[in-house]
């Protein structure tokens, strides 16, 4: 098996996920939560207020929104590759701004974010290469089939009810962070128990 330093290159690959999947979804949690009262590993929390002095305070809410649901599609593996598609244009967009206004720091550390979202998406290659061929007939004959579609579901529940909780959080910070706590706590356990029936 192929490694990189120590570490087995698919375990790379999971820690890369699970890594970006937190930074982006504790990043969109904290600017949408009520007081921002939800812990973010990167910010800024304050986007949304900075950006409404614009009128682009909907917009702010869609990065976060966006952020979200990218971090949730990596964090869980299920549909990492779809995460990592998704998170790309939201880093290389955060990069360019940050590089634009002048930022010292900053710009470096979202630069290691898009290089390793880059890596995820080298790594998923031999799934994305259809996208970039001319010679569709033979994906058109690939079925779409799940594993545990059960899976899925409760995975979309889950993620449903973290959504839920943004809203929630304007009247009970502490029911939303235990839906939320519950929710990720209920996907790491279908994570672990698909993975368990497909080895």
């Amino acid at each position: 098996m192929k490694r990189i330093l120590w570490i087995p290159h698919p375990t790379v690959i999971v820690l890369i996920r699970v890594f970006l999947g937190l930074i982006f979804f504790t990043a969109g949690m904290s600017k949408l939560y009520a007081d921002h009262a939800f812990p973010g590993i990167i910010g800024p929390v304050w986007l949304e207020e900075r950006l409404t002095e614009y009128g682009l305070g909907m917009y702010a809410r869609f990065i976060a929104g966006s952020q979200i649901i990218a971090g949730l599609l990596l964090f869980t593996q299920r549909f990492a590759t779809l995460g990592a598609i998704l998170c790309f244009p939201i880093i290389l967009n955060i990069f360019m701004v940050t590089l634009s206004m002048g930022w010292t720091g900053t710009p470096y550390v979202n630069l290691v974010l898009v290089m390793l979202n880059a890596w995820l998406l080298a790594y998923d290659y031999p799934k994305l290469k259809f996208i970039l061929t001319d010679k569709t007939a033979e994906v058109r004959k690939i079925r779409l089939s799940r594993n545990n579609p059960s899976a899925d579901r409760k995975w979309l529940l889950a993620c449903l009810l973290i959504l839920v909780s943004i809203p929630l959080s304007y009247v009970s910070k502490e029911m939303a962070w235990s839906i939320v706590a519950m929710s990720i706590i209920a996907i790491a356990i279908v994570q672990i128990r698909s993975r368990n029936l497909t080895t």
